[in-house]
């Protein structure tokens, strides 16, 4: 069974303290639908264009939006590809904290599986590797040196249950979001159990711990932009030793860059809620223009859709008919969606 070495340094505590204060400000902060859905889109535009940046990714974020916007851009299909399908691994993490459904080797797979597309073998998508691996370091005078060996392939198996079951555990043992999302994204990345994607997977299910455990700051937050920012201190930290078992155990340092990056970019959205929460709202529809998670979830597939139909506002939010039109019934009174077309082929778009 894993059983991750780390200490809890001073520092550390400090600045998990300082975003435990700044996840209320976040969470209690006043923000019109369509701010907090701009903010969402710029964060997830973020997320996208950073982590598949790292990989080496050639698109910026303006194309990376044109993309979420269904926009035809003119770049290298691969590229393109591996946006599309890190915005489809978001989405399934979403519906995966929705549902509230426990992290499985099956959903780890499932993430590695949505990241490579159409970009990896299909008998590799989705799959762990049967081949060894191998990080080395080029020299253009000297031999390439080899930095650091993963697990032998025989033996991811096992390390990815030992690591399901650990997060599993987790949950229980009252270990704070963030230091199990760490964990987590260094473990991926050391134990290197894909072929390719390990990076973005790893990244991506750090995410999906964070949102399961309450610490998903309202979807604002993109941490890749810090990985992204010096790719080089990225991978110095996250990996320790030369092989998988002479590693040092201590997960300590790279805790350390883990929750000052997290902070960094928490301290962002903070400021940035903050700057909008100054602005004055127009008084008329101040009272009434404030949102529950449900109604937010109709805006937010609408505008990433371009309208929305009562069969799919019903799928998005499991609940009565009923209830959906009520919702639906506020959305319109507010003038934020409008109907078009009547009966059966009716839909619902930006007001």
């Amino acid at each position: 069974m894993l059983n991750p070495l780390y200490k809890l340094t001073d520092s550390m505590v400090s600045q998990l303290t300082a975003i435990a204060e700044a996840k209320a400000v976040v969470e209690r902060a006043r923000l019109l639908p369509q701010q907090e859905l701009r903010l969402r889109r710029q964060a997830l535009v973020r997320m996208t264009q950073s982590s598949t940046s790292i990989e080496g990714n050639v698109l910026n974020q303006s194309q990376v939006a044109a993309i979420f916007a269904h926009r035809k851009i003119d770049a290298p299909e691969r590229d393109i590809y591996e946006v599309q399908n890190y915005m489809a691994a978001l989405d399934y993490i979403s519906r995966v904290v929705k549902k509230n459904r426990p992290i499985t080797e099956k959903i780890i797979l499932k993430i590695h599986r949505l990241v490579t597309s159409q970009t990896l073998f299909e008998d590799k998508s989705g799959r762990y590797r049967i081949g060894n691996v191998y990080v080395v370091r080029r020299y253009l005078s000297r031999p390439q040196k080899v930095i650091y060996a993963a697990p032998e392939a025989r033996r991811v198996r096992g390390l990815m249950r030992d690591l399901a079951r650990w997060i599993a555990t987790s949950a229980d043992q009252n270990i704070n979001p963030i230091i199990v999302a760490g964990l987590v994204h260094q473990e991926i990345a050391l134990i290197h159990p894909f072929a390719d994607g390990n990076g973005r997977t790893a990244r991506a299910l750090a995410t999906l711990i964070l949102y399961q455990r309450g610490y998903d700051f309202r979807r604002l937050f993109a941490l890749e932009d810090y990985y992204n920012k010096d790719r080089g201190s990225y991978y110095a930290a996250i990996r320790i030793g030369e092989t998988y078992d002479k590693r040092e155990t201590d997960a300590t340092p790279w805790l350390e860059y883990f929750i000052r990056g997290f902070k960094e970019e928490i301290d962002r959205v903070k400021t940035q809620i903050l700057s909008l929460g100054q602005r004055k709202l127009n008084y008329a529809t101040t009272s009434q223009i404030f949102l529950n998670k449900d109604q937010l979830a109709l805006l937010e597939f609408l505008d990433q859709n371009g309208k929305i139909t009562m069969r799919e506002a019903t799928g998005i939010l499991k609940c009565p008919k009923r209830t959906v039109q009520l919702h639906l019934q506020k959305l319109k009174k507010m003038k934020l969606i409008k109907i078009i077309g009547k009966g059966p082929s009716s839909a619902y778009i930006a007001g």
